[in-house]
């Protein structure tokens, strides 16, 4: 049963990634995957996408999900689980990264912060601003990374932070709002 259900599952994805016209060298999907718009996945990829693959994500999917102009770009030999990124302008995550269970990655407020502007329809007043997570970090499970955001290389954001402001090279970030904790040794 194991093995017809991981067969059904690799053929889902690969029809989405290929109607959504993902471009992408090598991903290994455990679970089935939500992908719309720009997205460029590099080689030896893993995703986890479900609860029966990683538990501490839940019972989320791991979406890919660009809106408008936004792209989602990720490097070679990452590892991404039960997350949910959504790009209106860039995110780039480079070579190496680790992201854990149930994480969000955002370059979007979605919606205006004024009332008047968010009333109108289309709200067109939305803040964008691109996100890049440099090689070799470690994002931790239930972390929410947003707009604006760089975490430098080699860095780690401790579980459950919320990430409003850019991370330096080679630190330890935890919290709501995330704040330095001390240097990776």
């Amino acid at each position: 049963m194991k093995l017809l259900l991981k067969s059904i599952n690799g053929l889902y994805n690969k029809l989405v990634l290929k109607k959504n016209k993902v471009q992408y060298k090598s991903i290994f999907i455990n679970g089935r995957i939500i992908v719309f718009g720009n997205i460029v996945i590099g080689s030896n990829v893993s995703v986890n996408s479900g609860i029966r693959y990683n538990p501490i994500g839940g019972s989320e999917r791991t979406m890919l999900i660009t809106h408008g102009n936004g792209k989602i770009s990720i490097g070679n030999n990452v590892g991404i689980s039960n997350t949910a990124i959504v790009s209106a302008e860039s995110i780039v995550i480079d070579d190496n990264v680790m992201i854990g269970g149930s994480c969000k990655i955002y370059d979007t407020d979605f919606h205006s912060i004024r009332y008047d502007y968010r009333m109108q329809k289309p709200d067109t007043h939305i803040k964008t601003s691109p996100v890049h997570i440099k090689e070799g970090a470690f994002i931790g499970a239930h972390s929410i990374i947003l707009k604006g955001v760089t975490i430098g290389k080699h860095s780690v954001i401790g579980a459950g932070s919320v990430v409003t402001k850019s991370v330096p090279d080679d630190e330890i970030w935890a919290g709501n709002p995330a704040h330095f904790i001390r240097k990776v040794q």
